[in-house]
């Protein structure tokens, strides 16, 4: 047995869906170039590798992970689809350090990809008849009013402002102040080390290279925020706009596991030490207060408090949910999402979990080092969180 470290991490920039960079850009694609990239920066034989854990979401069913190791000619790595929704592919880091740890596995790539742009319309068949079918979208928990499986809106923004007393102005400030730091980490070239390139066709059939996240906005002011209509005008009080959710995106990320024993003795470049990883249920209406639940379980796994994190990341599925998260646990905004989130890099939602690690380690190195916690709320009333050490 030996502790999980991550050894090496990347990541594509992220798209924004149905009109960016990455629309003519398959899961299949982006799965194979982040796991030749992350492979390759682990300076390991990709023939030991003993699994390849991909998070999928809204895919069609598939196995990304396996079909991007046989294109690498990897024939004799498994591949395994894991699906927590947003927190999937913390939930694939989660079980690749578990095998690593129960000593069964001894290097796993694990992460997760989403391809909104290229996903599957599905359809089912209408109950009662013969070959009649309908537009159809996988639920993750019995629908209701209080929490509408196709309208997070409500089941994660509103509930959590709500229930926590956020007001209009918390949220738009936070969504804001995202955009400034996502653009500021571009500008200072910090995510240039998490990415690799990828070429990508353009409309007119060319292709270019695309390497930088596209969905920050420059322009974004606290005033055009605030000018922002919310989203459901009929609900007294609802305070949830565009402007305060998180972005819909095209992204892949990975990071390749091994045990600390191994990356000691064949020199290897430990990036981080995963010291402890949780998932968390909730009441489906309490969706947003999934990443909370989380945290607390990760932190108390890892005998460990908020005082003790140096750098969190909180994924702004919607501005409510860490800015909840601050205040229910008085963390210092400095600390939260220092290089931007879901409102402002987006929220490619089965990679999310995995870039928010690689941005998070990266983060942290450049500080000295620390304790990281990244956590996120998920489909059907779930949390994940995972922690780290730099």
């Amino acid at each position: 047995m030996s502790d999980p470290v991550i050894v090496s991490a990347a990541r594509t920039a992220i798209g924004t869906a149905f009109k960016g960079s990455l629309v003519n850009t398959t899961g299949e694609e982006l799965a194979e170039v982040v796991l030749r990239e992350t492979v390759r920066r682990s300076g390991l034989d990709p023939a030991r590798i003993d699994d390849v854990i991909f998070a999928e979401s809204m895919y069609g069913g598939g196995d990304l992970a396996r079909y991007a190791a046989v294109v690498l000619g990897l024939t004799s790595v498994p591949g395994q689809a894991v699906n927590r929704h947003c927190a999937g592919s913390l939930t694939a880091i989660g079980n690749g350090s578990a095998g690593i740890v129960s000593g069964m596995e001894k290097i796993v790539v694990a992460g997760g990809v989403q391809a909104t742009s290229t996903g599957p319309k599905l359809t089912r068949r209408v109950l009662g008849t013969a070959d009649q079918f309908e537009d159809w979208i996988p639920a993750t928990h019995p629908d209701s009013p209080e929490a509408p499986n196709m309208d997070m809106s409500i089941s994660v923004g509103w509930n959590t402002a709500k229930e926590a007393g956020l007001t209009r102005e918390e949220l738009d400030a936070w969504a804001f102040r995202s955009h400034q730091r996502a653009v500021a980490a571009i500008d200072e070239g910090r995510f240039v080390d998490e990415i690799v390139p990828i070429k990508v066709q353009a409309p007119d059939g060319s292709f270019r290279e695309f390497a930088v996240d596209e969905h920050p906005r420059r322009s974004s002011t606290l005033e055009k925020l605030a000018s922002l209509k919310v989203l459901h005008p009929e609900i007294p009080g609802f305070n949830i706009t565009a402007g305060n959710s998180s972005g819909v995106n095209d992204a892949a990320a990975a990071v390749t596991l091994v045990g600390a024993d191994i990356a000691a003795a064949e020199s290897l470049p430990t990036l981080a030490k995963v010291r402890a990883w949780a998932a968390a249920g909730v009441e489906p209406r309490r969706m947003g207060f999934g990443a909370l639940e989380a945290i607390s379980k990760v932190l108390g796994r890892a005998g460990l408090t908020t005082k003790d994190v140096a750098l969190w990341e909180i994924n702004e599925a919607f501005a409510s949910v860490p800015v909840a998260a601050v205040k229910e646990f008085g963390l210092d905004e400095d600390t939260v999402n220092i290089s931007g989130s879901g409102c402002s890099l987006g929220h490619p939602v089965a990679a999310s979990g995995a870039r928010m690690i690689i941005t998070l380690l990266h983060d942290l190195r450049r500080r000295g080092g620390g304790i990281g916690v990244a956590a996120m709320c998920a489909g059907g009333g779930q949390g994940g969180a995972v922690l780290i050490e730099v």
